[in-house]
């Protein structure tokens, strides 16, 4: 037994000398011998004292301690220098050009250096040697997204969520779907990511702006109200709640809200910007400029802050303010007709005919959809004496607003727009035609008897609903993170929210 082979040892020296002999203690080699203090140093993050030990380790080794290298790259990563550390890494592959880690660690260099397609090649090494490593096929699919290759992007994250479920993989691929259009898919990914992480406040509030940014406001209602209660803080969760409400002219709540958001990001453009919309909602117009200058102090190359001030001075009647901001968001987005539309009735009002003619003209061109812009330059031609083109306008917006109808079964016309409407074509001598109005009796004949007391010559009113007005949906970031992830973590916050309300007519 045991305790008698000891007690035979004690007894006889010379036995237990020849024991210890050929059975001496294991000793670890030299250059894996302090791996463990290193290692400690680094998860305490005491870095200076970890590389102190580091350079005598590789003093003493002559450089061939893999694992001090391994560290000390860690470190110079972190301190920001990642061409040194890409250097470490590449050495640590040349001692041990099996490890799939070490791998991993060159491509993760490459890709903070911009290199991405080097980067690929690394990682599809590592995953030769590592099939079943999630970090590699997510890694890869975020390579290939930076490089705009979305086929192989979507292939390795769904290999990823394959291997194991994360939140910031189901994040890219929601991204990659929404990049090429496919709005449908990306809500499925977001409601899987959302089942396996119900507490997830980012992959709710996503989810939320998604749907609000299709019209199914119940739905979006849900996802940003379970953000909102698992963090009542969260900015961009109100914002999207409150320009959610901002839409059905609840001005007062939304108000309530974003006093929550502005203590969080007391800075953020879109906050001051539907702030100020709320303002001009409850006509308060010095207000809402007031707080749309600050938004546009904040972000001056956002075109729809200068597009909602441009609104805001042509409602008080401001024209060549007006004039100017709208000047200055068609320069930031000149693919949009509503903008060109606005622009062309301020130029009316500053007398002005030649250019609003040209404005109107480039806004026809552009838009395809809102018939508002065919009305009013059709009042324009009709008020300036070419009724044969007007007469066309006015067939292009009947044109839109079947369009409209057949598209959309809960299609409401603006009640004012429609009254605009039959004047205009009362005065072109084609009410007839004007189905899609379906007016009564009463006001038929009071339509008519209104146009008819005109006297040839005098002007119709314009500018019906001037525009829409635009709200932002969380899409401030107070923090941008740095890391792999800093540039997609952001996903589709800023949206457009329309038919706030309807503006009052302005005679030319």
């Amino acid at each position: 037994s045991l305790p008698l082979h000891f007690s035979v040892l004690s007894q006889a020296p010379d036995l237990r000398e020849t024991f210890i002999v050929l059975h001496p203690a294991p000793e670890l080699p030299i250059v894996e011998r302090r791996n463990w203090l290193i290692h400690q140093h680094y998860i305490r993050k005491d870095y200076d004292t970890c590389k102190a030990i580091i350079k005598e380790l590789l003093q003493e080794t002559n450089g061939m301690c893999e694992y001090a290298i391994y560290v000390q790259a860690l470190i110079l990563r972190l301190e920001g220098k990642i061409q040194q550390s890409l250097e470490l890494f590449q050495s640590c592959a040349i001692l041990n050009p099996s490890s799939a880690d070490n791998l991993k660690q060159v491509a993760r260099s490459l890709f903070l250096l911009g290199k991405h397609k080097a980067a690929i090649e690394f990682y599809h090494e590592a995953a030769r040697l590592n099939e079943k490593d999630w970090e590699i096929s997510h890694n890869l699919g975020v390579c290939y997204f930076f490089i705009k290759d979305f086929k192989n992007a979507e292939e390795h994250l769904n290999i990823a969520l394959q291997i194991s479920r994360h939140d910031k993989t189901f994040m890219m691929l929601g991204k990659i779907h929404l990049l090429v259009g496919e709005t449908d898919k990306a809500i499925e990914v977001y409601r899987r990511a959302v089942e396996y992480s119900p507490e997830n406040t980012e992959l709710l509030t996503t989810l939320g702006l998604l749907f609000l940014q299709l019209g199914k406001y119940q739905k979006a209602f849900e996802h940003l109200g379970n953000a909102l209660t698992f963090d009542p803080n969260n900015y961009k969760a109100i914002l999207a709640a409150g320009s959610m409400m901002q839409t059905h002219g609840d001005f007062d709540v939304a108000m309530n809200k974003y006093r929550v958001a502005a203590c969080a990001v007391p800075e953020s453009p879109p906050l001051w910007n539907n702030i100020g919309m709320c303002f001009f909602g409850k006509k308060k117009y010095v207000a809402a400029i007031s707080c749309l200058k600050r938004a546009h102090y904040l972000s001056p190359f956002d075109w729809k802050v200068l597009y909602n001030l441009g609104l805001v001075h042509l409602t008080m009647q401001q024209f060549a303010s007006a004039f100017h901001f709208l000047s200055a968001a068609i320069n930031l987005n000149p693919r949009m007709g509503e903008l060109f539309m606005l622009l062309a009735v301020a130029l009316t009002n500053l007398e002005d005919v030649e250019n609003a003619t040209r404005a109107y003209e480039q806004a026809v061109t552009l838009d395809e959809s809102n018939p508002l812009v065919n009305l009013n330059f059709a009042i324009f031609l009709y008020n300036h004496g070419d009724k044969k083109r007007a007469l066309d306008q006015y067939q292009e917006m009947e044109r839109k607003v079947y369009q409209l109808q057949d598209s959309s079964s809960n299609f409401e016309f603006d009640p004012e727009l429609m009254d605009m409407a039959q004047k205009m074509g009362t005065a072109l001598q084609v009410a007839e035609s004007l189905a899609w109005t379906k007016p009564g009796k009463d006001s038929k004949s009071k339509s008519n008897s209104t146009a008819a007391s005109k006297t040839p010559g005098t002007p119709l009113g314009t500018n019906q609903a001037l525009g829409q007005a635009m709200s932002s949906a969380a899409s401030y970031s107070k923090n941008i993170p740095t890391g792999t992830n800093s540039r997609y973590t952001q996903t589709m916050l800023c949206f457009l929210t329309f038919n706030l309300w309807s503006m009052r007519p302005n005679t030319i």
